[in-house]
């Protein structure tokens, strides 16, 4: 079983703090955002960063449906961690700053891919299918941002 990482990143025109608060805002933000990738999202614990607890459906394919429980932590200052306890899954968001009134958002999946010939397709399709719908998110972010 070998790691399976995916990873994307946007500059957004607006402050890291901005950025941050955010895509901490589980209970508000955080759903107008998803693509349509994400379904049956609710918040069941917290809603604000560090000790929420959210759950979605993600659809990475046709045929490939995740149901996401996720534990979130915020371990160093602009980093959200997004733990699934229902898998090995753990998605890192990373905001820092890029320049006046910009950010950088760097968004990083990674997950104990299957074995076998499985595996081989998964670690060779699976970043980048999942990079775009982060690239969605992103995009979504953004365009929240900039209407404010």
């Amino acid at each position: 079983m070998a790691q399976v990482e995916a990873t994307t990143e946007r500059v957004i025109a607006a402050d890291a703090e901005t950025v941050f608060d955010m895509l901490a805002d589980y209970g508000n933000a955080r759903a107008k955002i998803l693509p349509e990738q994400f379904s049956e999202y609710r918040v069941h614990e917290g809603g604000d960063g560090e000790g929420t607890l959210v759950h979605w459906r993600l659809q990475a394919t046709s045929k490939r449906v995740r149901d996401c429980l996720l534990d979130v932590t915020e371990p160093t200052d602009g980093q959200l961690v997004e733990k699934d306890r229902n898998s090995s899954m753990v998605t890192t968001w990373t905001v820092t700053p890029a320049g006046e009134g910009r950010s950088r958002v760097v968004v990083t999946t990674v997950w104990n891919g299957a074995g076998g010939i499985g595996g081989f397709f998964e670690r060779a399709f699976a970043p980048k299918g999942l990079a775009r719908i982060y690239d969605a998110v992103l995009a979504n972010l953004a365009a929240e941002i900039e209407k404010k």
